[in-house]
């Protein structure tokens, strides 16, 4: 194999696989600035529930306690009751989220990320998860329904809260509760309950059965969204390989199961079966209920083709309060960033949600080791350990990662860089031998072989570990791309955000200069053509390296340097021997 030859056609394709997926993929969504928070939930563009809002049917749910909705059953065009109105948002604040929740049927209806700026040019703006505006929906629904449920065809009921406001201050633990008494005399209290530094909030239907029948109903809940882009994508750059946009959820057979919007256009999803979970996947966030793991539960989505949104929905089994009881009902809402230690805590399968693409057993045991230099913590195959103290900084991290990965592959690598050694020692034979039978192809094919046994040179050598540790940098790459950890990370000086492109180009410029030695220390090939495409290479990389993220261009750099280093070596004791 003609080395040369060999590497273009793997720069060629790796780039060509890139460049397809960038076009296949969304750059980036719409910068936009974060709306002031509204005083009135209202109107058609700030209600969670407009004339159109789909309440789950239970008898869809079949369950023993579960019967008809009185007035008829329910539609995909459900019709709110018009004497119900929102009133003033009702707002939350943690020390890790800020939310509203809309009194008409008690939903999420914004919520927001402090400790992760929109931008990192904008501190002062939080990410926000949910909201319901004129451009955008995504929403968190829940309710009661059934023979006393809350939720029915002829509207969504309006809760009531002792405060406009709650603040969590420097407590541990902030319950908020809305309350509605029904006609029949039943108390129901939702009540939502945060925990300090947790983005899972437990969602929680009391049901005080003050009057003389048993009251029975159903817990849902849901989530909708439309099919706008995702807005965890940065400003800057794109993802060359773009990242999953789309919901997902769990099954008793497959712990994690993607569910694209283009998918359920086509078919809904429906499965029944004990605990699990649904969630909206995004870059870097996301949003999933994860009802009652002792119930059954049945998960289902419908997508509304006229307002082009995606609805994913659990209902659990149904429940019965005898008089004179209190029973309760409920189910836990997670929206905050994909940190894969939190979201395996949670539920099983969550944590995939952090996708790593079918090289994952490569990347977990990559982002492990890159979290353990950056912080000193490890915690993999079950094993954990805290040394206390790591390089304080993902860059140093990526640059040690670089080290360690180079350290594994070094005799591969010296395999590699002797094999090109020799093959810049012996080209001018090469070149001699195609002088000499420019007319016979197949003679010089075997003068070049009996070169080759002559001075011991294996023609794959300088192209097989580039191919095997290929694998390597694309697990890498995914882990750059999705990890939230290195989500606006610094480095130094102007890298202020190794999740995004270099702003002035200073990386990719190097990274180019560092592959063009590296090429000087390769053979030249004899085929004028393949020369010339050796020698632009460098800068075909260079200029598609301007929009790669940061801190993978680090890595190449990083990566290059030391390559040269010891190609230099290797190609120097060749050709003193």
């Amino acid at each position: 194999m003609d080395i040369p030859r060999a590497l273009v056609i793997t720069g060629i394709a790796v780039v060509s696989y890139l460049m397809i997926q960038a076009w296949q993929g969304d750059y980036a969504a719409p910068d936009t600035v974060e709306p002031q928070i509204s005083e009135q939930v209202t109107g058609n563009n700030a209600d969670t529930t407009d004339n159109n809002d789909l309440v789950p049917d239970p008898q869809e749910h079949a369950d023993p306690t579960a019967v008809s909705i009185p007035g008829g059953e329910v539609s995909d065009s459900v019709q709110d009751n018009p004497k119900t109105q929102s009133g003033r948002a009702i707002r939350v604040a943690t020390d890790v989220l800020n939310l509203e929740i809309d009194p008409r049927g008690g939903d999420i209806v914004r919520l927001s990320l402090p400790a992760y700026p929109r931008h990192a040019d904008t501190p002062d703006q939080p990410f926000v998860l949910l909201e319901n505006t004129s451009s955008r929906t995504y929403v968190a629904q829940t309710g009661l329904i059934g023979t006393n449920g809350t939720d029915s065809a002829s509207g969504r009921p309006v809760w009531s809260s002792a405060e406009q406001s709650y603040q969590m201050g420097d407590a541990q633990e902030l319950n908020v509760d809305l309350t509605l008494t029904q006609d029949s005399g039943a108390k129901i209290t939702k009540r939502y309950t945060f925990e300090r530094g947790s983005y899972l909030v437990r969602v929680t239907h009391i049901v005080e059965n003050n009057s003389g029948e048993t009251w029975s109903g159903q817990l849902y809940g849901q989530i909708k969204r439309d099919g706008g882009d995702d807005p965890g994508l940065s400003k800057q750059g794109f993802a060359p390989m773009p990242t999953y946009l789309g919901a997902a959820y769990w099954s008793s057979e497959k712990p994690y199961n993607k569910l694209k919007f283009g998918d359920m256009e086509e078919s809904s999803l429906r499965t029944m079966q004990e605990g699990g979970w649904i969630a909206m996947v995004q870059h870097y966030f996301l949003s999933a209920w994860i009802p009652d793991p002792q119930l059954q539960q049945t998960y289902s989505t419908v997508y509304q083709k006229n307002r082009d949104q995606y609805l994913l929905r659990f209902v659990s089994q149904g429940q019965q309060v005898a008089p004179g009881k209190t029973g309760q009902m409920y189910a836990e809402f997670y929206a905050g960033p994909k940190i894969q230690d939190h979201l395996e805590a949670i539920s099983p399968g969550l944590n995939m949600t952090v996708d790593y693409g079918w090289l994952w057993f490569l990347s977990q045991p990559i982002f492990a080791l890159l979290v353990f230099l950056q912080s000193g913590k490890l915690s993999i195959f079950g094993l954990n350990m805290d040394l206390g103290v790591g390089v304080g900084n993902w860059g140093v991290a990526i640059i040690l990662l670089t080290f360690i990965i180079k350290a594994l592959f070094f005799k591969l690598s010296a395999t590699s860089y002797r094999s090109m050694a020799k093959m810049r020692k012996v080209a001018p034979e090469m070149q001699r031998i195609r002088e000499e039978h420019k007319s016979d192809k197949q003679k010089q094919q075997m003068e070049t072989m009996k070169l080759f046994q002559r001075e011991k040179i294996n023609p794959l050598g300088g192209c097989l570990p580039i191919l095997v540790q290929m694998p390597v940098f694309i697990a890498l790459y995914y882990v750059l791309l999705e990890s939230v950890e290195l989500r606006q990370a610094p480095f130094f000086l102007w890298i202020q955000d190794l999740s995004v492109m270099d702003p002035y180009f200073v990386l990719p410029i190097l990274m180019g200069a560092s592959m063009f030695l590296q090429t000087r220390l390769n053979p030249t090939p004899a085929d004028p053509t393949q020369a010339q495409v050796m020698k632009w290479m460098p800068v075909i990389f260079s200029v598609f390296m301007l929009w790669f993220p940061a801190g993978l261009v680090l890595y190449w750099l990083t990566n290059n340097l030391l390559s040269i280093g010891q190609q230099y070596i290797i190609t120097r004791r060749i050709e003193r021997e």
